[in-house]
């Protein structure tokens, strides 16, 4: 059974990710686009969401959160899903107080922006919060959600089978691991695209035309990642099967170890932490 079959989703900002959401969503059938609704301060990306998937959009905030009202007292019918830029989350919030029924969930993906912090401004305790990245645009994301101890097992159902529509879900019982996963995997694809750069322009350094350098690293990428996940092996594991010794592996290992690479990728993982964590501490 469909646990979104009647639900009415209220996008407040329809961006990249909110708008990955609604895909995945409409790709897997999981709802109609007339229970979808979506709010956007310009009018030509208010167009340009309408022709594309056919969904309701608007220009008020305040419209588009009251646009599915709860049935019965404890029947989940309606989800308003915040996906505004960081810098603007407080703005909403106060916008929409008052403009949340009792039954409705919150759910978040904005960066940084607690829980706590939702609740108190739109006095309203039901809330969850998740954090996607890139590849939900093409269904093979990975999010991380959490959610107050208000949110119903009905309504954790729900946002389970919204985030399955982007890739994978996972659930963590800490806050705290949501800007853990902002760091590692919201913001890892970042890390992989630099690498494939990197590994790009070393092979036109080479001699390979730019075509073919990237055409070699991608698959090369992708091969490697699906392997690692076929073979259930420690990466460690893996790598030690293709480096042998006086070989061509064990000499790029030995400049990438020189150039503390490892290092680099932990203070970057940290870094992105950091920065998650103060975005929170914004009002």
């Amino acid at each position: 059974m469909n646990p979104l079959q009647d639900v009415r989703l209220s996008f407040i900002g329809c961006g990249v990710m909110a708008e990955a959401i609604v895909a995945g969503l409409l790709r897997r059938e999981l709802a109609k686009p007339e229970n979808i609704i979506a709010s956007h301060p310009r009018a030509d990306r208010r167009d340009e969401l309408r022709q594309r998937h056919g969904i309701h959009v608007v220009e008020g905030n305040t419209e588009a959160a009251t646009f599915g009202h709860p049935g019965e007292p404890g029947e989940v019918s309606s989800i308003v899903i915040l996906a505004v830029k960081p810098q603007r989350i407080g703005t909403i919030l106060r916008e929409l107080r008052g403009h949340i029924q009792q039954d409705q969930l919150v759910l978040s993906i904005v960066a940084g922006a607690r829980m706590a912090t939702i609740a108190g401004e739109l006095l309203h305790p039901s809330i969850a919060r998740a954090m996607p990245n890139t590849p939900a645009q093409i269904g093979q994301g990975m999010t991380a959600w959490t959610a107050t101890p208000e949110v119903l097992e009905s309504q954790k159902v729900q946002i389970r089978a919204m985030l399955d529509a982007l890739g994978r879900e996972i659930w963590v019982d800490e806050e705290r691991m949501i800007d853990m996963a902002t760091a590692l995997s919201a913001t890892g694809p970042t890390y992989i695209f630099l690498v494939m750069e990197a590994l790009v322009d070393a092979g036109v350094h080479m001699g390979f035309s730019r075509h073919v350098a990237e055409e070699l690293v991608t698959q090369t990428i992708l091969g490697s990642v699906l392997f690692a996940k076929e073979s259930h092996k420690h990466p460690a594991e893996l790598r030690n099967m293709v480096t042998s010794p006086g070989g061509t592996s064990a000499a790029a290992i030995y400049q990438m170890e020189k150039g503390s690479l490892r290092t680099v990728l932990s203070k970057a993982v940290w870094a992105a932490y950091q920065r998650a964590e103060a975005l929170g501490q914004k009002k």
